[in-house]
């Protein structure tokens, strides 16, 4: 494909997508391919001859689009939304244009040098604390990563070494040394609590720890609480294991429910004060973290400075799309005390001057993309009040939702919310016990999501099956929301008719 090729198939392409944006709403929202369709009608082998764009372009509509799920429409309300936007698509037209590994300042010193200047007016759009800007107080700033997990894994694994490496810095024998960090390693421990996502397990897995779980309460709305935290690690203590590291949650998957930050920073000053020993508090704000651009919840990270690391995705609810998580930490020393690799081919002037940043120590793999480009030309194009309006108009449908199911009592109940957009609600029936009102609210999801207009995704909270809804996606309006609930009262009657 030459220069003119290339033109003739991207105008096509643009016009492609943007018919597929412009009529996304009447398609069926979730997949419903068998497993295994697509090897059923693509070719054993490669072609061994090139084939026409036109051609090419013919099989997206005939044999990709049947097994896509169309996460940008304005009926997708499971999980947390992956949003999107043309500003975005541009960004990453450009990155793939541009494309370098980027592992190093020379490299392409655009690549790590508006890395480090879009986060910074992040951090601050987000009123975080000083100590998280590239110029702040503490040598702290921002990074960004594939996804929350990779963060996660990331800053854990940091954690792991800062606090191995301060257990044992009074042994000089190296030999000696090894064998001390071997063994402190086997008592180490991650924390989280019982509404942390998976990715804090699979991130202790990976860096060789134990995972314990900090318990969560309905009566405290799911949230991990100080006096909590102070139990646990005080009986993991007595067993003669080590707590290093806890993810806090601002916004847990199945409720978004906000831990108690003051109280986690209260109880760590007491049993685990700044300095030696301390435990690495990671913010995990995947999708809850977009709201903090909003005034209205900047006092969510009031606690931050006491924390040393922190992320939200952009990729959730600040329309760059997948994939873009925004990681801050305090002190950018222990990200590449733990990840600096240095090699004879890697070293030049630059990064021997120490006056550039090299990205790829504060990250696991070595390469990297041009990922700034989109949150730029995204930040560029809607403004900081423009996202701010996004938020807000998702807020506020959620609002609306909750308002219907609350003025429809003999049908629904909510769980919790809504909260960040996010309501979390159940089928109620009087008379029916907890197992009862489970099943048949199961039986209603199940009626919803097969029927196809609609599809959201479930969760077990303190034992209740129960709904969420998420109108978070970028082309949702009031009207398809109150639609939603339409959908959903419906399927509600014919259950509770039918039992």
């Amino acid at each position: 494909m030459d220069s003119k090729q290339f033109r003739e198939a991207a105008i096509s392409s643009i016009e492609d997508i943007a018919n597929y944006y412009d009529t996304i709403e009447e398609r069926r929202v979730v997949s419903n391919v068998e497993p295994g369709y697509l090897r059923k009608i693509l070719p054993e082998e490669a072609p061994q001859n090139g084939e026409a764009w036109a051609d090419i372009q013919k099989d997206i509509e005939a044999k990709i689009l049947p097994g896509i799920t169309h996460w940008q429409s304005p009926n997708f309300l499971a999980w947390f939304p992956s949003s999107s936007s043309y500003p975005a698509m541009l960004g990453e037209m450009y990155s793939a244009a541009f494309t370098g590994a980027a592992f190093n300042w020379i490299c392409s010193p655009a690549v790590t040098e508006l890395e480090t200047i879009v986060l910074d007016w992040l951090a601050k759009a987000f009123n975080l604390p000083s100590c998280y800007l590239s110029t702040g107080p503490t040598n702290g700033g921002g990074v960004i990563h594939g996804t929350a997990s990779e963060a996660i894994a990331t800053v854990l694994v940091a954690a792991r070494d800062k606090y191995l490496r301060e257990a044992t810095d009074h042994i000089t024998d190296e030999e000696e040394r090894e064998d001390a960090i071997a063994i402190r390693r086997s008592k180490l421990v991650a924390l989280g609590s019982a509404a942390t996502h998976s990715a804090t397990k699979k991130a202790a897995q990976i860096a060789g720890v134990r995972f314990r779980v900090v318990p969560v309460h309905a009566e405290d709305g799911y949230r991990m609480t100080g006096a909590e935290l102070k139990r646990v690690m005080l009986e993991l203590r007595a067993r003669g294991l080590e707590p290093f590291y806890l993810t806090a949650t601002l916004g847990t998957t199945d409720t978004c429910a906000v831990d108690d930050m003051e109280g986690v920073a209260d109880v760590l000053q007491e049993l685990a004060p700044p300095g030696k020993g301390e435990v690495w508090v990671h913010v995990d704000a995947a999708y809850a973290g977009a709201t903090l651009i909003c005034p209205e919840y900047q006092h969510l990270a009031r606690s931050f400075d006491r924390f040393h690391s922190f992320n939200t995705n952009m990729h959730k609810w600040l329309l760059v799309n997948f994939d873009c998580s925004a990681v801050w930490v305090r002190d950018r020393r222990h990200l590449t005390d733990a990840l600096s690799v240095s090699l004879a081919i890697l070293r030049n002037q630059h990064t021997d001057s120490g006056l550039v940043t090299d990205y790829r120590d504060w990250q696991i793999p070595f390469g990297r993309r041009f990922r700034s480009l989109k949150v730029w030309f995204v930040l560029r194009t809607y403004g900081v009040e423009g996202l701010r309006a996004h938020i807000r108009k998702h807020v506020g449908l959620a609002e609306t939702f909750g308002d219907l199911v609350k003025g429809r009592p003999d049908l629904f109940e909510i769980v919790t919310g809504p909260r960040f957009a996010l309501t979390v609600f159940r089928l109620v029936k009087e008379g029916r016990t907890l197992e009862e009102l489970n099943a048949l609210t199961k039986k209603m999801y199940d009626v919803v999501v097969e029927e196809g207009k609609i599809f959201l995704s479930s969760t077990v909270v303190g034992g209740v099956f129960a709904i969420r809804h998420n109108p978070a996606t970028p082309f949702v309006e009031e009207h398809h929301v109150r639609k939603h609930f339409e959908i959903l009262v419906e399927a509600a009657e014919k259950v509770l008719l039918e039992a």
